[in-house]
């Protein structure tokens, strides 16, 4: 089967060395509008910021946050329950308030801070990262909505990553998971009334592809998986793949001219379409590598041609119910 290779349009410069630093985590806030992390605002920094950005008028707003935010997800109350160094809380874009959730995530080690999650039926999944990115201590959990009893899943991931959640015939369900430096999706039969996982199996072997897998989503027909590869290394383009999850095999592959480290791909919807946009980064870029990657940090999107319909993402990426 012949690859098809696309290059994405770039179309969105966050404006600033600090936004452009770590993006990630884009996610739809209805039509032409979408929510994104700057995790960390350099080098040095040890806070970051919600973003929502508004595709008519062009206008990102920035709100900053009071640690490193790993994700960010919009509520049915107009907050956004985040994920932030080692808590979960519902923050208010309005007032700028924070609410606790989850504390103490990852408490038995040292050195580690939440990092990419997801929301499925309520509930909440999300790991954490070393910071060093080489000691397997961090975390994989499980928020369970019906008792609001933080699981632990596993203690011995790098650094937890893109995640895809698919339902099971016997009613449990396959949770799709990256720990980066492996190279590899590993899907684990999740019971979520029992609060476990099984040992996994391989989905996808990323060994032979170029950049570490980074942040992940689903095709629409949920066939297959769209994995961001952040490239460390110097080259003229960033790539995005999609796998098919049956077979294993690279189907499509999106470029980020210019921008070597993409690091996550969701679909949102914009001017009537849906698009898959992604978000690359400048982290860890030396100065001699920044003349080369012009566009790093900047957002790119591919448009499919197809209209978008109201349930498409809404059932597809899911608003959290915010508990009182």
């Amino acid at each position: 089967m012949s690859v098809i290779v696309e290059r994405a349009e770039l179309f969105f410069d966050p404006g600033s060395e600090s936004l452009r630093f770590l993006p990630e985590g884009p996610y739809p806030l209805g039509s032409d509008r979408f929510s994104w992390v700057a995790i960390q605002h350099g080098a040095e920094a040890s806070v970051g910021s919600l973003n929502i950005y508004d595709a008519k008028s062009g206008v990102n707003q920035s709100y900053a946050l009071a640690g490193r935010p790993g994700f960010a997800f919009p509520t049915d109350r107009g907050n956004f329950v985040v994920g932030c160094e080692r808590s979960v809380g519902i923050f208010s874009p309005k007032d700028g308030s924070w609410r606790p959730l989850i504390e103490g995530v990852d408490s038995h080690v040292q050195g580690t801070i939440i990092n990419d999650g997801l929301v499925w039926d309520g509930n909440l999944i999300f790991g954490t990262k070393d910071l060093e990115f080489k000691t397997k201590k961090a975390g994989l959990y499980l928020w369970r909505r019906s008792d609001r009893k933080l699981i632990s899943l596993r203690s011995d991931q790098i650094c937890s990553n893109g995640k895809v959640v698919l339902p099971r015939d016997d009613g449990a369900v396959d949770l799709l998971d990256i720990d980066s430096p492996t190279r590899r999706v590993v899907a684990y039969r999740l019971d979520i009334a029992a609060g476990t996982i099984d040992e996994g199996r391989l989905v996808v072997d990323l060994k032979d592809q170029i950049g570490v897998p980074d942040g992940m989503t689903m095709s629409l027909d949920g066939k297959s998986l769209i994995i961001s590869l952040y490239n460390p290394d110097e080259a003229a383009f960033g790539r995005t793949v999609q796998i098919g999850i049956t077979s294993g095999l690279l189907e499509r592959e999106w470029q980020t001219v210019g921008s070597p480290q993409a690091t996550c791909p969701q679909w949102v919807e914009l001017g009537g379409q849906l698009v898959l946009v992604i978000t690359t980064a400048v982290e860890h870029m030396a100065s001699d590598r920044r003349v080369g990657a012009p566009n790093a940090g900047c957002l790119y999107r591919c448009p499919t041609g197809m209209v978008s319909k109201d349930t498409v993402l809404r059932n597809f990426l899911p608003v959290f119910d915010e508990p009182i």
